[in-house]
Order: structure tokens, then C-alpha cells, then sequence
């Protein structure tokens, strides 16, 4: 089989930001896979687990919408490989000030979010604009592949190193991937694999509003859909640690192993997602539904059954399912929107809303887990699943019988 020119370009822009994006989420995770070790330490729950993630989710949310919209306008080369560079020198930073409450370690943390918030939107941007629609979902979710990845790799370095190393092995990453994306996409730009400004908003659609166009494009579900499963793949799962023992009692070293092994399989998420949307015939919508039933299903066998490792299989299945939801969204709803000329700036505001839903998640729960219980968090847990049922549900085909146009697949 002859693989054409248009592939194989793909492969390699996929393959770039692959590798970046595994950086990006192995910085993203290691306070998740760290916590338990520095709460046994000179830290409390409630600064590693509430007070440091929604700093750092609230700088990255709003990173993100700032950050989208500035991608619209700059080179991707320029964006992700500084945005890697300084994310890397704050993460040392923190590593090296970090005591209990310390305001500058949070400034240092909140940083870290927000320069981290630099690639996302222009790779996008990047991958949709330079590559055949088919393509761009597949480089989508290889780097989907790398941010589910990155947590079991952040598990990994902390089951062998020490928290101060895992940060220091992390901030080293971020900055050779820095000058990597710069060298390589400088490269792809002088052989014309990569080019910029190639799709505008449509003519027939220019005298309409970009709020207007993303409005047909249903973007208010697929916000409501951004801020459900974000709760549960950034706020949920850098709690998992602690779960593992305050709840089911297991050992710090124990807690660290299953977290690593858990989240190594979540990574397999996509594979997942992809057979049943294939099955499905491609079916955007109908895919969601279904992941978000099965959450619901999974979440409230996790709340019925009390051993404890068929705890964490039922948990393990729960929050894969909530994943599969968020990677079509990522991978299938925002390369399909290049054609409005607002791929990075749409991509940057629904991760805006999902970050920010994850922050205030993080700040009510992570600061009052030990009143709170996390049999309640369960509760909790169902009924953000229910939720995205309900948002769901096919109304575009009541839409369809009166006539009206909906335009996502």
C-alpha cells in the first residue's frame, strides 16, 4: 500500500505533538502522583490536594482563553515552544521554594498552568489547518493518547524518585521539548509541510458573527460537555492518591503503584473510543450518549459494592468511560471547526470552561474531603454523568424534523 505525501506529513506533525503533549501532562500530573508522599511530609491535604491544583487549574483555564485567542495570531512555533520553555523554568522554581502555604510557590505554580496553557490552542490550530480532516482526528488522538499517558509517567518517576527529583525530571522535559517543537516546526515550515493562515472563516458566513457561527456549531453543549468530563479527568483524578488511601486504605506505596497502574490503563482510552465510534458509524453524538450512560452505571457500582479492588476496576471503567466522552470532543468537535477560521480560539475557551469547572471542583472538595467523605464524592460523581446524559440526548433530531440545520456529525 503507497502511503501518500499528505500522510505522511501528517504522521510527522502528529508524532511532534504527541511527544510534546506527553511533556505538557507529565508536568500536568506529578503533584497528582507526588501527594500522598509530600502529605506525609511538611504538607497538609488541603494545601497539595485543594489550595495548589485549582491555583494551577485556574491559571491554566485562564491561560487557555487568553492563550487560544492569542494563537490565532501567532506562529504555533513561537507559542508552544516558549510556553514549554517557561513552564519548565516555574516548575524548577516551585520544586526549589515550595513550603507550606507559601505565596510564592503559588505564584510559581499558577505560573507553571499558565504557560502550559500556550500549546494546546495553536497545536490544534496547527494540526487542523495542515492536515486532511480524517488525518487531524488521528493526530488528535495521539496527543489525546499522550495527555491520558502522561499521568501513569508521572506515576512511574514518583514509585522510584524522591518529589523533588520527579519535578526536576519533569521541568528538564518541558524545556528539551522547547527547543525541539521550535527546531523541528522551523524545519516542517521551510519544506511546506507546515503553513499558516490557510483556512479563513467561510465567505458565504462573513457577514454573520464568530459567536453566531460557533452558536450552529453547538458549541454550548459541547462547553457543558468540556466542563463535566474536565471535573472528572483533572479534578477527580488528581485526587486518586489520596482515594486510594484514606478510602480503600491502602499504603502510601500501594496508593502510588495502583495510581500508576490505573492511569496507565486510562491511557488505552482511545483505543477504546475509537472501535466504538467506528461500530457507531461514526457517530459524534451518539458515541457521547453512550460513554456517559456507561459513567453513570460504573460510578454507582463503584457507590453499591465495598470491596476494595473491585472498587478500583469499577472506578478504573467509570472514569475511562467519562474520557471517552471528553476525547471525542477533543479529538472529533474541534479539528472539525477549521473551517470557521476560530479553531484555536474555540479549542482555548472550551478548555477555558473545563479548567475552571476543575479548579472550583478542586477548591470545595480537595479543602474539605476529611468532613465531606468520599462516599458523598461519589454521589457527586453520578450525578455529573447524569447530567451529560441529559445533555446528551438527541434534541438535534427534533431540530432535523422542523426543519432546522445542525451541522455537527
Amino acid at each position: 500500500m503507497v502511503i501518500s505525501k499528505k500522510a505522511k506529513n501528517a504522521f510527522l506533525i502528529g508524532l511532534l505533538c504527541t511527544v510534546a503533549y506527553l511533556a505538557v501532562y507529565m508536568a500536568r500530573n506529578v503533584l497528582s502522583a507526588v501527594q500522598s508522599e509530600m502529605v506525609l511530609g511538611d504538607f497538609s491535604q488541603g494545601f497539595i490536594v485543594g489550595t495548589l491544583p485549582s491555583v494551577s487549574f485556574g491559571c491554566y483555564a485562564v491561560g487557555q482563553l487568553i492563550n487560544g485567542f492569542i494563537g490565532e495570531r501567532i506562529k504555533a512555533r513561537y507559542m508552544m515552544s516558549a510556553g514549554l520553555l517557561f513552564a519548565g523554568a516555574t516548575t524548577l522554581i516551585f520544586s526549589l521554594i515550595v513550603v507550606e502555604g507559601s505565596f510564592l510557590a503559588m505564584v510559581a505554580y499558577g505560573a507553571t498552568g499558565f504557560f502550559l496553557a500556550m500549546i494546546y490552542g495553536p497545536m490544534t490550530k496547527l494540526v487542523s489547518e495542515n492536515t486532511e480532516p480524517e488525518h487531524a482526528t488521528r493526530c488528535s488522538l495521539g496527543y489525546t493518547f499522550a495527555s491520558f499517558f502522561g499521568s501513569p509517567l508521572a506515576g512511574m518517576l514518583a514509585y522510584f524518585f524522591a518529589w523533588q527529583t520527579v519535578f526536576a525530571v519533569s521541568s528538564a522535559a518541558l524545556i528539551v521539548m522547547s527547543v525541539a517543537v521550535f527546531t523541528v516546526v522551523l524545519l516542517f515550515e521551510k519544506k511546506g509541510i507546515v503553513k499558516y493562515g490557510q483556512y479563513k472563516r467561510e465567505k458565504a458566513k462573513s457577514s454573520e458573527s464568530g459567536i453566531k457561527i460557533l452558536l450552529k456549531r453547538q458549541i454550548v453543549k459541547f462547553a457543558f460537555i468540556a466542563m463535566i468530563t474536565s471535573i472528572i479527568r483533572i479534578g477527580f483524578i488528581s485526587m486518586l492518591s489520596e482515594y486510594f488511601r484514606d478510602n480503600l486504605l491502602f499504603s502510601e506505596d500501594q496508593s502510588k503503584l495502583i495510581y500508576t497502574v490505573v492511569t496507565l490503563g486510562l491511557s488505552v482510552t482511545i483505543f477504546v473510543v475509537a472501535f466504538v465510534y467506528e461500530r457507531l458509524h461514526r457517530n459524534m453524538n451518539l458515541t457521547i450518549l453512550l460513554m456517559f450512560s456507561s459513567a453513570v452505571c460504573f460510578f454507582v457500582a463503584v457507590r453499591v459494592v465495598s470491596n476494595p479492588y473491585a472498587d478500583i476496576v469499577l472506578l478504573f471503567f467509570a472514569i475511562m468511560s467519562s474520557n471517552s466522552a471528553a476525547t471525542m470532543l477533543w479529538s472529533r468537535y474541534c479539528p472539525s471547526l477549521r473551517d470557521t477560521g476560530m479553531v484555536s480560539g474555540a479549542t482555548g475557551f472550551l478548555d477555558f470552561l473545563g479548567y475552571m469547572a476543575a479548579a472550583i471542583f478542586n477548591a470545595i472538595f480537595g479543602n474539605t474531603m476529611a468532613t465531606f467523605g468520599w462516599n458523598n464524592l461519589i454521589f457527586v460523581m453520578i450525578g455529573l454523568m447524569a447530567a451529560g446524559v441529559l445533555i446528551s440526548l438527541p434534541y438535534d433530531k427534533f431540530k432535523k424534523k422542523n426543519g432546522e440545520e445542525n451541522p455537527v456529525q
